[in-house]
């Protein structure tokens, strides 16, 4: 076994361990629900799922690092359900009885801002105690933020479906009440906006549950629901019929496309291989030409080669060219030797602009320091260079996917469609790491700017806390940079196991074409 697979398994075997903290999050409580006759959150996605459909999940980490669960109390992702793909955000009652929390917020808005960009039905599965109340300073305005993005879906014509499966007060009656379908579950779903300890303090009337909120209340007389279910599973399936009539059709399907998507080979190389191909050192090169030949569709009839690079001999640390993933037509820019030079940057200018002329998605996959600095390089127009680079990325509207391979410095992060860009999705190897620059190089920085301050000033520099400020920063900025911190953040869309990168992006190239792909020429004023 080689040192990158050994080093890379390890790595991998952690990422394990730190998804199943989100999956077993609500501890004890799982047991206790399973007790009480109701399915868990993953349990109803399963369900709702159809059979034998993958269930794409986002953002499992988030959280991680925080003083929250990871996870944020809520499970996301993407998942066919009759037929059509759509985004599933289920809350977890086990973890704090599902309560809105700032992690769950940033994730549920994330989750809202993939559905609109790729115009995806959302369906989410109720059971949420509404505001974790301690933390209501920093969920208050983003939590109305949720709300306003529920009626302007249904304004697009992007379905939402609710299915309340119990509480969903306070706040978190909102949901269902601004969704365009609900349905809930006799004898478990309870919706209201002050429950009955809260109606008989401020109003001195006395009621129960079901007469306040329950159910069959709310499907026989006040008509906010629209469907009642005789228990949780019943609710499945009457969501799943709803989907089934949604009418809903790929709007970036074209006939040549569904044509080529109809017949494709494997890759040339073996995904496996990836494990082997990922140095341990992010500083040591490799080809990124080993990454692509195992995402991307081997030769085929239509598809004479796996990889038709473009200009592979100018800007060589830079590798560009087109591919199918899946049958789907794509561009990819692949960082080769980490730094981004003046020819790579215009040779990215102008790849980006004939993806946007043929209405091609691109991939990017990041493993840069950033853009070259020094005196040669400032005379030579890096900057210039470098802006035109961000002006292609900033303008371009083919939907893109980014993927953190290895590192991810700098204003390379931006010029390769980092977060701060929307690309519609991003994902991180566990190996990945990001940040404003490495560790090393950032405390140096630091240390060199204290020195010369000391300087200025006429006093010795102290070379003991120096040295003590240098291990620190650099201790702080690589914990900053690993893609645990990265995801816990909500930075990226997810930590995913190398070998399975071919099957994500099928499955992202397939949501993409739910909404035209449309490219755009106009990008504004490059400064040549």
């Amino acid at each position: 076994m080689s040192e990158n697979r050994t080093a890379m398994l390890t790595k991998l075997a952690d990422l394990d361990a730190e998804q199943a903290k989100a999956v077993n999050a609500g501890g004890t409580y799982m047991e206790r629900h399973h007790r009480r006759g109701k399915l868990l959150a993953r349990e109803r996605i399963e369900l709702l799922l159809d059979e034998g459909a993958p269930f794409l999940e986002l953002m499992t980490l988030a959280g991680w690092g925080s003083s929250f669960p990871v996870g944020g109390s809520t499970v996301t992702g993407i998942g066919v359900v009759s037929g059509v793909e759509c985004m599933i955000v289920a809350h977890d009652p086990t973890v704090k009885g599902g309560t809105i929390n700032p992690v769950s917020m940033r994730k549920t808005g994330r989750a809202m801002q993939i559905a609109e960009e790729n115009h995806l039905p959302v369906i989410t599965l109720v059971e949420s105690g509404g505001a974790d109340l301690p933390h209501q300073k920093d969920i208050f305005i983003p939590a109305g933020r949720g709300f306003r993005d529920l009626t302007r879906a249904s304004a697009r014509k992007q379905p939402t479906i609710a299915l309340v499966f119990g509480n969903s007060t306070a706040g978190g009656a909102y949901i269902p009440g601004m969704s365009d379908y609900i349905v809930m579950v006799d004898k478990g779903a309870k919706v209201f906006l002050g429950g009955p300890p809260l109606v008989k303090m401020a109003t001195g009337e006395v009621s129960d549950d079901e007469e306040l909120g329950g159910a069959e209340m709310h499907a026989t007389t006040s008509g906010l629901a629209d469907f009642l279910a005789v228990d949780e599973r019943d609710a499945i399936r009457i969501g799943r019929r709803i989907v089934a009539r949604l009418n809903v059709t790929k709007r970036g399907v074209t006939a040549p496309r569904q044509a080529r998507e109809a017949s494709y080979a494997e890759p040339l190389l073996d995904p496996e291989g990836l494990l082997d191909v990922i140095p341990t050192d992010l500083k040591e090169p490799f080809d990124p030409r080993e990454v692509i030949l195992r995402m991307v569709d081997g030769p085929s009839e239509g598809n004479e080669v796996a990889f038709d690079e473009f200009k592979p001999l100018y800007g060589p640390s830079l590798v560009t060219g087109w591919a199918r993933i899946h049958g789907r037509p794509v561009g990819i820019l692949a960082n080769a030797q980490g730094i981004l030079f003046s020819k790579e940057a215009q040779k990215a200018t102008q790849f980006i602009q004939l993806a946007n002329a043929s209405d091609t998605p691109l991939l990017f996959l990041h493993n840069t320091t950033g853009y070259m600095v020094g005196k040669e390089y400032e005379q030579g127009g890096i900057i210039k260079h470098g802006a035109m680079m961000v002006n292609a990325v900033s303008n371009s509207t083919v939907p893109s996917i980014s993927i953190l391979i290895g590192a991810s410095y700098g204003a390379g992060n931006y010029g390769m469609n980092g977060r701060a860009y929307d690309p519609r999705f991003l994902f991180t190897w566990p190996n990945a790491k990001s940040a404003v620059m490495g560790p090393q190089q950032l405390a140096g920085v630091m240390d060199i700017v204290a020195r010369a301050a000391a300087a200025s000033k006429g006093i010795a520099f102290d070379e003991e806390a120096g040295a003590a400020t240098r291990q620190f920063v650099e201790q702080m900025i690589e914990e900053q940079s690993l893609p645990y911190f990265l995801s816990g953040m909500v930075y990226d869309d997810g930590v995913i196991d190398p070998r399975d990168t071919r099957t994500i992006l099928g499955i992202c190239l397939s949501v993409i074409e739910n909404q035209p792909i449309e490219g755009n020429l106009n990008f504004g004023v490059f400064r040549m």
